[in-house]
This record gives structure tokens, C-alpha cells and sequence, in this order.
């Protein structure tokens, strides 16, 4: 028997629009949850809010912009309005850059660290109130370079290591009030993330690049992360490589960063 009931509770996903916020859209509403996408993109979280309510679920998209604050609070205000509160908020939304440090302007990777730390703090300080009068639950989908290096991902892997720290701290301030807080850490998955990478000038790279190892999909991604949330866990480590690379950097790093190189200079080297 599960820790955590899904059916009846309010779920609020960020970066809702695609890949892995949409599927998780679809699977916590098919166990009877109440979903609201928030992406910038309103048109492609109307797209996934469709979807869900055509399978008879109830869902609801909402345009969100999670650097800034007031349109986090709107967000927030309009599931309160519609459904009384929120119960789970799972801050998904992120972005990423494919460029070496040296060759990237500052601005790219401030933007970077704003929308993966700053959204999901911001989101979680406009959701606070609700989380801990409902006993809720935060989920903060991070990435293997949130514990581990890698390479041309400067300010993406400073964002997700900073996620873990903050989240993982956050948990024990919020074990008093019976609110929980799981830590997801993926691999590479289909989710089109590196596709819209930014170059070092900002501007969306659009071209294609072999992942390492076998990609996830988002399906599996969302049912792994809801069997998760269900058993109350505190982290999920998604695949294979991700669990290799948390060993492997832990007890070996100098092995670790000649293989990281070794699999992902050559696109740095044709820039």
C-alpha cells in the first residue's frame, strides 16, 4: 500500500507543455489526480491539458513564466481558484547550453542557472503555503549533473548540483510539517532538452546530438517518478548510467571525467 495517495490531489507541473512534464500530466491524472501544466508555452500545455481531458481526466493548462514572480503567483492563484490548493508541486521546468565555459557569455549562463534554481525556488515560495497546510509534497527533477560533472554544461550542471543542495536541506526544514521532498535524478531522456540547448550566444542550437546510452522515454520517466512519489522516497535514480556515473564519480572521478571527456569533446571540438 502506497505512503501517499495520488487520487483527488492537486498536482502542479512546471515546464507542463512536453516531454517529461506532459507524460507526468498524463500518469498522475490517470490515477486520479487533478493537473495543472504551467509552461511558458501556453499553447503546447493546452496541447498536454488536452490530451489528459480527452482521456476523462481533469486538467488544466496555465501560462507561467517561472523567473518572474508574479506570473508564478498567477499560477499558483488560478489552481487555488479552480481547485481549492495545491497538494504536489513538481518543479520540472529547465533548460540547458551546449558550450565550453570560456566561449559562453555570461548572460547564457545566468539564464541557465535563473530558470533551473531560481524557477523551481520561486515556484516553491509561491506554492508554500498550500504544501504546508496540505502536508504536501515537492518533487524536484534534477539531472545526473546534479551530483556529477559534464562537459560544455557548465551553468546547467551549477544549476542541478545547486538544486540538490537546496532541496535536499529544504526536506529537513519541512520534516516537521509533514511535507516531503523527493530528488529525481534522470538521465538522458527523449525530451527534446538538448535539441533547444542554447549556444554560447544564447540562441537555440536546434541540431541533434547521440545521446549516452540508450535514451529514456519521458513515459518511463513520469510512471518511475509517480512509484516514487507513492512510496514517499527521498531519491530516484533513473537507468543504468546514472547510477554507474553516481559510483563511478563517488569512488573514481578521475576515471569518471576521462570517460565524460572522452564521450563528449569531439562535439566541442567541431565548434
Amino acid at each position: 500500500m502506497s505512503k501517499r495517495s495520488v487520487s483527488g490531489k492537486v498536482v502542479v507541473i512546471t515546464g507542463g507543455g512536453g516531454g517529461i512534464g506532459a507524460a507526468l500530466g498524463e500518469v498522475w491524472a490517470a490515477k486520479g489526480a487533478k493537473v495543472a501544466l504551467l509552461d511558458l508555452n501556453l499553447e503546447a500545455a493546452q496541447a498536454a491539458a488536452d490530451k489528459v481531458t480527452a482521456a476523462g481526466h481533469e486538467a488544466m493548462a496555465l501560462s507561467c513564466n517561472v523567473c518572474d514572480a508574479d506570473s508564478r503567483v498567477a499560477a499558483i492563484s488560478a489552481v487555488q481558484e479552480r481547485w481549492g490548493g495545491v497538494d504536489v508541486l513538481i518543479n520540472n521546468a529547465g533548460i540547458t547550453h551546449r558550450s565550453l565555459f570560456a566561449d559562453t557569455e555570461d548572460r547564457v549562463l545566468a539564464k541557465v542557472i535563473e530558470v533551473n534554481l531560481f524557477g523551481a525556488i520561486g515556484c516553491t515560495r509561491a506554492a508554500w503555503s498550500d504544501l504546508i497546510a496540505r502536508k504536501g509534497q515537492i518533487i524536484a527533477i534534477s539531472s545526473v549533473a546534479g551530483f556529477a560533472p559534464l562537459l560544455g554544461r557548465t551553468a546547467y550542471a551549477a544549476s542541478k548540483h545547486a538544486m540538490s543542495g537546496f532541496f535536499s536541506t529544504l526536506r529537513a526544514e519541512l520534516a516537521p510539517h509533514g511535507v516531503s521532498v523527493l530528488m529525481v535524478y534522470p538521465a538522458f531522456t527523449d525530451t527534446g532538452l538538448d535539441k533547444s540547448a542554447l549556444d554560447k550566444s544564447g540562441e537555440a542550437m536546434n541540431s541533434d546530438r547521440k545521446p549516452v546510452g540508450k535514451q529514456m522515454t519521458p513515459e518511463f520517466v513520469a510512471k518511475a517518478i509517480l512509484a516514487a512519489a507513492e512510496a514517499d522516497r527521498r531519491e530516484l535514480l533513473l537507468s543504468p548510467v546514472a547510477k554507474a556515473s553516481r559510483w563511478l564519480w563517488r569512488f573514481t572521478p578521475r576515471l569518471y571525467e576521462r570517460m565524460m571527456v572522452r564521450s563528449q569533446q569531439a562535439e566541442f571540438d567541431a565548434q
